[in-house]
């Protein structure tokens, strides 16, 4: 009696003893581990990550716009108020924020705000390194037209393209700024009703003024008068060829924001990397033509922001691109792995057991990233995402082997003599020919090391453009007109 009765005491003790440290864990509630803001022209992300999930409300509060977050369950402590200082003056959102204790266990975050948004708040659970994220989304209530920015990007370059310099474009194009592809763009824009409306008959076929083609420059004689005689017309495999009208190019740098991508073993981020290796791709395509059609580069990101795979695809489909190419320089289970490959879509099965490999590490981006998937657009993304072409298979194979052969002049390792396949998400866009660069192995120490240098970075840009001429001339792109 007296062994069960000290039992007894035992397991009450203990009982009291776990329901204790059970309150005290119920109250301590969780710890704020890192603040992050990623401002961008897109949206503004703000990320709070903690060790145990948090739960939130929100207010959005008009003139002058306001939102208010309250954390439930938390105390401010020191990472929680550096969100403070984290705010930049450039950030097209957010003014400036306070943070403050409004109740026990609940801390508030006034956002003052540039402009009205739409909020968008979720949870993230713990992936990769990160632990739990709440993640505020501050989205404009006008979203970005990705189009009118390309033409606001263009117009802002048009007088250092048209001074008294020389110009990439022909002398037609640079003597007659009224027959630009791009001003004639900008003009259709802002005529049409809406993106879900059909245009008006009166901006139709026929009904739409046309203005006549202005006379070819004579370059021989250039002080002549102008003969009432009309000009012979060009060679008839020249009007074959001419696109007359933007040639727009897609690129993609990988990661961003939340996702920093592969890390080298110095700690060399790939979303810094391949954002370089764009913005001087961009630069060669800005200065090319096609035929003597203006081409115009489109980023994806132009600057250090997360981007999930089906607004990749969404945005290079908006602006009717001809070329999607994604930048990265991933990371191998061995740091032996070097060289750079090029990847199309598969339909089927992935070429190779690394190429199967990789696809499924880059299309776990949007969990590191952190996606908000509500059911609709859930829907939407598999909808995007599960389209493609046997033809846009096949093209994109011609561009990722025209690109390939140039990144081997230069004189780089190749990882694959030949263009591999695997079901990468991103390359998915059913219209438009897409490939995947793996500029090197970030993960090899000699090959970050080659990353980092800029003389490489530019060889890179030089054979990439390369590769995109050289798919141009054997594969024109075709004359339309884009209905914006």
């Amino acid at each position: 009696m007296k062994a069960a009765g000290l039992k007894r005491r035992v397991l009450l003790q203990g009982g009291s003893i776990a329901l204790m440290l059970g309150v005290h864990q119920i109250a301590r509630g969780a710890t704020i581990l890192a603040v992050r803001v990623w401002p961008a022209a897109d949206y503004t992300r703000v990320t709070i990550e903690s060790d145990a999930r948090l739960n939130s409300q929100q207010l959005v509060v008009g003139s002058p716009p306001r939102l208010a977050v309250d954390i439930e369950g938390i105390d401010l402590n020191p990472e929680l108020r550096e969100l403070v200082g984290k705010i930049k003056p450039g950030d097209p959102y957010i003014n400036g924020l306070r943070v403050g204790q409004n109740a026990p266990k609940v801390v508030r975050i006034v956002f003052d705000l540039k402009q009205a948004v739409v909020p968008q708040v979720f949870s993230l659970a713990p992936v990769a390194a990160y632990k739990h994220r709440l993640v505020l989304d501050l989205y404009p209530e006008q979203a970005v037209d990705p189009m009118e920015a390309l033409i606001a990007e263009r117009l802002r370059d048009a007088p250092r393209s048209t001074g008294g310099g020389s110009t990439v474009a022909p002398p037609a194009v640079a003597t007659a700024p009224a027959a630009d592809p791009l001003g004639d763009l900008m003009a259709q824009q802002s005529m049409r009703p809406g993106p879900q409306s059909p245009p008006p008959a009166a901006m139709t076929g026929g009904d739409r003024p046309s203005m006549p083609p202005p006379p070819p420059v004579v370059a021989t004689a250039p002080v002549r008068p102008a003969t009432p005689a009309a000009p012979p017309p060009p060679p008839v495999a020249a009007t074959a060829n001419r696109t007359d009208r933007i040639i727009i190019v897609a690129l993609d740098p990988g990661h961003g924001g939340e996702d920093p991508g592969a890390i080298g073993p110095n700690g060399t981020r790939e979303k810094d990397i391949v954002l370089q290796v764009a913005h001087r791709l961009r630069q060669r395509i800005n200065a090319s033509s096609v035929n003597g059609s203006p081409m115009r580069a489109f980023l994806t990101r132009d600057a250090d922001f997360f981007v999930p795979l089906g607004v990749r695809v969404q945005k290079a489909r908006r602006v009717q691109a001809d070329l999607f190419v994604s930048i990265h320089a991933d990371a191998f289970t061995t740091p032996a792995a070097r060289g750079a490959s090029v990847f199309a879509l598969s339909q089927s099965g992935a070429s190779s057991s690394a190429a199967r490999w990789l696809a499924n590490k880059e299309n776990d981006a949007d969990r590191v990233g952190g996606v908000n998937v509500g059911n609709h657009e859930a829907q939407v993304q598999r909808a995007l995402l599960d389209m493609s072409t046997t033809a846009q298979i096949n093209d994109s194979l011609k561009l990722g082997g025209a690109m390939l052969g140039e990144i081997k002049g230069i004189g780089a390792r190749l990882h694959k003599g030949s263009v591999e396949q695997a079901g990468f998400a991103v390359l998915k866009a059913p219209d438009i020919p897409s490939v995947l660069v793996e500029t090197a192995f970030i993960s090899n120490p000699e090959e970050e090391a080659n990353l980092r240098r800029v003389d490489y970075q530019e060889n890179l840009a030089d054979a990439l453009m390369r590769g995109i001429q050289r798919y141009f001339a054997q594969n024109p792109p075709l004359a339309r007109s884009r209905q914006l």
